[in-house]
């Protein structure tokens, strides 16, 4: 028997040096783009540092869809590397970066981008942002952080590009967003159930009296010129008319609102929270929440701490970070101080529209006592 006179040569050192190269180079692409991915970008900031309720995020239709191409750009990017390490490791999972408002993370070229099962439509000033908040804790809960406005301000740009700005979800989880103008915007109610009959809406509602004067606390910050709360409360301060054409005293009138909402959906698709229990008891509210989406009471007391020094609930540990989670310097601004006379003149206003409300509802928020 022969041999062959010449054995093969081991592989090169030059090749197996470019081998770990190539394999250290994507490795470490794929860690830049995870930390360029949404994961990073979306992370909820600190309550502390979160954004107003209306107006800080930047909602305008070329800003949310540069942003969504900004989105579809990094997905081609990652599913380009995780080609390329499948091919070379093809027993090894790609982790995929979770996008905004999610808890869990999503397997590379898994999930969708669905339309919203869940809605927060409202209302300004009544604790929305916290709540939202709150619930991106829930790993089945993924929500987009920017307010959408697409019933109120955007609806011409069609449900395709309001799909696109959902982050992706797997079986099992809710898509949810918040714009807190849609539960005074009459096209709404109409608008999503044209999407869908099923959906489930939720409005975080607060003593409308405290409501309004927290609403010009904060266009009072932004403008400190507008006229005083007084002269924009009344038509007439000598006969004490109130001046109905104010914005601001218009989303207080819940039950009016609501009845346009009951026009499209039943009362049992519709939760209303409390905006003063959010605040005593947040752990009491999500847990109703939780109910109302049919998901497994995660979010409990555990979850929260009271900060004496802003007076209202943190999170102990946000999603997505270790570090606890606090309403900022934009949440529980300082009132200025209204004239005693003008806030009772206020409460009787409100309080027939407050007793048609509790009885629409079927719940006493306890307003008026």
């Amino acid at each position: 028997m022969t041999f062959p006179s010449v054995l093969p040569e081991p592989l090169s050192r030059s090749i197996f040096r470019k081998f770990v190269l190539m394999l250290c180079s994507l490795i470490m692409s794929l860690y830049v783009f995870y930390c360029l991915s949404d994961r990073c970008q979306s992370l909820p900031g600190p309550i502390i540092g979160a954004p107003e309720e209306e107006g800080v995020y930047e909602d305008s239709p070329l800003a949310l869809w540069q942003s969504v191409k900004r989105k579809r750009l990094l997905q081609k990017m990652r599913d380009h590397q995780g080609a390329q390490w499948s091919r070379l490791f093809p027993s090894i999972g790609v982790p995929y970066p979770a996008q905004e408002g999610g808890s869990t993370l999503t397997p590379l070229g898994e999930g969708s981008k669905k339309l919203p099962q869940a809605i927060i439509i409202g209302v300004k000033k009544g604790g929305t942002r916290a709540l939202l908040e709150f619930l991106r804790v829930h790993p089945d809960i993924r929500a987009v952080g920017a307010e959408p406005h697409f019933f109120d301000r955007n609806y011409d740009m069609g449900l395709d590009w309001y799909r696109d700005l959902m982050p992706r979800t797997l079986d099992g989880q809710i898509t949810m967003e918040k714009t807190p103008s849609y539960f005074v915007t009459k096209e709404a109610p109409a608008r999503i159930s044209a999407m869908s009959k099923d959906a489930k809406l939720i409005v975080v509602v607060r003593d409308p009296v405290t409501r309004v004067i927290s609403d010009y606390t904060q266009t009072l910050s932004k403008r400190p010129d507008i006229p005083t709360f007084e002269s924009l409360t009344f038509k007439n301060r000598t006969r004490g008319l109130i001046d109905i054409s104010w914005s601001a005293i218009q989303i207080g009138i819940y039950a009016k609102h609501l009845e346009n909402w009951l026009q499209y959906f039943p009362m049992r698709q519709i939760l209303f929270v409390s905006g003063e229990r959010l605040i005593t008891d947040p752990a009491g509210e999500l847990g109703r929440v939780q109910d109302f989406l049919v998901l497994k009471r995660i979010i409990t007391d555990k979850h929260f701490y009271f900060n004496k020094t802003k007076g209202f609930p943190c999170l102990k540990k946000a999603e997505g970070s270790s570090k606890p989670h606090c309403l900022g310097k934009t949440k529980g601004r300082t009132h200025p101080n209204i004239d005693p006379e003008v806030v009772q003149r206020l409460r009787e206003f409100y309080r027939p529209f407050n007793m048609k409300f509790y009885q629409m509802t079927g719940h006493d928020f306890g307003w008026d006592s």
